[in-house]
């Protein structure tokens, strides 16, 4: 591996003269610094972004740690994100921590061996609490949460509005005649899901609906427990279903088939996330759109931002959209 100290005893120059002239520093002549680095290209001088990041104390890459990657939500916020700092020069590392906190206290300490200059993050469902979260990050280390956010942390937050978007969603399927609609919800440790369920519950209160805590079930938000959720709400008489995902969602959908129950005329579904697969079942799976692309964006924004002496991001609310599909347009025939 060719050295500073190679192209240095190549051209009869010292070191930190090498070093200076690959770093752009105009304490180096012009033409000095020029065969240098044409020197350095013919010799195949590849820099080592450890050691600089070591003598920098900080690096050119930014942490991404995000539940799924497989989840269209998180893969749509990385390219946002990614496609903003490779546009400033930065680099991204990518850490999934399959719903563990433990797994994300490990791509913190992770990330911070490689000394970083931001973590973005979307926290784990099995994260309580934001504690262990500045326990394993640098001080000088910039901290931006999206989508799965802890008020008490500091630093900038991109978040959903997810209290009207489960409001609006709610309230779609109350317009097309349903009368008895149950919701299955996410943890109530997170405060996305704890918002989709207050947006839930205030939308039945204002069309004078009786919030019944026997239809919502918790802690639901992948397909298995979507699908037995959806099977007691149809045994406990509901018609439908607003979910806090689309997997949860998609559970309860094929358990209202498989009961043979019709979907939209007897049971309606609605998700949230606006998942790839809700386009392609049949009949089509309602879904409240997320902007996910938007929040990545944002979220690198937000960072850049921070890098800059007293910036004061806070917290940057992204609107969200009822896709109206099949599964819930109950009326559609009759317009």
């Amino acid at each position: 591996m060719v050295t500073i100290s190679d192209i240095a005893k190549s051209l009869g120059v010292t070191p930190s003269t090498v070093s200076r002239a690959l770093a752009g520093s105009p304490r180096v002549k012009e033409s000095t610094r020029k065969a240098i680095s044409e020197t350095a290209v013919l010799m195949g001088y590849e820099r080592n972004e450890p050691a600089s990041s070591l003598r920098k104390g900080h690096s050119n890459v930014v942490g991404i740690v995000v539940p799924r990657i497989n989840r269209a939500f998180f893969s749509s916020a990385i390219s946002g994100a990614e496609t903003v700092l490779n546009e400033h020069g930065y680099s991204v590392i990518i850490c999934q921590t399959h719903e563990k906190m433990e797994d994300e206290i490990k791509a913190l300490k992770t990330l911070k061996s490689n000394r970083v200059a931001g973590v973005l993050i979307s926290h784990a469902s099995s994260s309580l609490s934001g504690d262990h979260i500045m326990k394993n990050i640098r001080p000088e280390t910039i901290l931006v949460q999206f989508d799965r956010v802890f008020s008490e942390l500091p630093g900038p937050k991109i978040v959903n509005d997810n209290f009207h978007g489960a409001y609006e969603g709610t309230h779609h399927l109350i317009e097309q005649g349903y009368k008895r609609i149950g919701h299955i919800a996410g943890f109530m440790d997170t405060e996305a899901y704890l918002d989709r369920l207050n947006g839930y519950k205030q939308a039945l209160t204002d069309m004078g609906i009786d919030v019944d805590e026997n239809i919502i079930f918790y802690d639901s938000i992948v397909e298995e427990s979507g699908y037995k959720a959806g099977k007691t709400a149809i045994e406990r008489g509901c018609d439908a279903l607003y979910c806090a995902g689309d997997f949860s969602a998609l559970g309860a959908y094929l358990a209202a088939k498989d009961c043979g129950i019709r979907i939209p005329e007897d049971f309606g579904v609605i998700g949230t996330a606006n998942e790839f697969f809700t386009t392609i079942m049949s009949p089509a799976i309602s879904s409240i759109a997320q902007h996910p692309y938007e929040i990545g964006r944002r979220a690198a924004q937000a960072f850049l931002t921070s890098l800059k002496p007293e910036s004061n991001v806070g917290q940057i609310v992204v609107s969200m959209e009822v896709m109206a599909r099949e599964s819930s347009l109950r009326k559609k025939e009759k317009r």
